[in-house]
């Protein structure tokens, strides 16, 4: 495994990270396989996860907890996400914070995941969904830097709409977010034109998600594919 410094966090992550999201309970995958495949992946050297409260309604965060609990001697980095108030994804330009994130629902959410996943310290807190005139309201950083300053975080992240990697460029220049996450592989580059320039900038890290298109990209699928009833994928 490869290692590279997570922009200013300082931290030395594993350039491959860990998506929990299919860990949720709705794609029908097993826990005991869903264990395996993570200590698998923490024997090779994966030391960064990455998993939210919405996948499951904190089921995944809850194994997250069981496979940091059983490695007490691994560095291995947590990263969750609070969904937003309204349970909508994406956001949309006219949902303002207090439809989304209102300073006690973070506070909630962060409590939530603390509990789920089992820690003191949640390494990394993403916004589960982002609109850049969410800056014009400082209730949201008010509140990270609460959190920050009691112990219960660490880094603050957004998780960026798809085909927007724009609606993220302003809150990375204010300096108050230390991470984003963004959809990038062979089809959507766009992150390119402005979003990485100014990761670069500001000493943002980047998580590189849906990097095989949602398994398009593995080779593994054909017209003949199926999935669980209720999988999006069969639509």
């Amino acid at each position: 495994m490869e290692f590279r410094r997570f922009g200013r966090t300082g931290w030395n992550v594993s350039e491959i990270g860990y998506g929990m999201w299919g860990m949720g309970g709705w794609t029908g995958s097993e826990d005991v396989q869903s264990l395996r495949s993570l200590q698998k992946a923490i024997d090779l050297g994966c030391n960064f996860f990455d998993t939210a409260w919405a996948y499951g309604e904190g089921y995944s965060e809850k194994l997250l907890n069981q496979i940091i609990h059983q490695n007490p001697e691994k560095m291995l980095y947590s990263a969750t996400k609070i969904p937003p108030k309204n349970q909508k994804w994406p956001s949309r330009r006219e949902f303002s914070l207090d439809d989304c994130y209102p300073p006690q629902h973070i506070e909630e959410y962060v409590q939530r995941s603390l509990k789920n996943i089992g820690v003191d310290t949640i390494d990394l807190i993403q916004f589960h969904t982002w609109e850049d005139s969410w800056l014009d309201d400082n209730r949201w950083a008010k509140k990270m830097e609460e959190l920050r300053r009691a112990g219960k975080i660490q880094a603050v992240g957004i998780s960026m709409n798809r085909w927007e990697p724009w609606n993220g460029v302003k809150a990375i220049r204010s300096g108050l977010i230390d991470v984003v996450q963004v959809i990038y592989n062979i089809f959507d580059q766009n992150p390119e034109d402005e979003l990485f320039p100014a990761c670069q900038e500001m000493d943002v890290a980047v998580i590189a998600r849906v990097p095989f298109d949602e398994g398009t990209l593995t080779g593994s699928l054909t017209l003949e594919s199926k999935w669980p009833e209720g999988d999006w994928r069969n639509s």
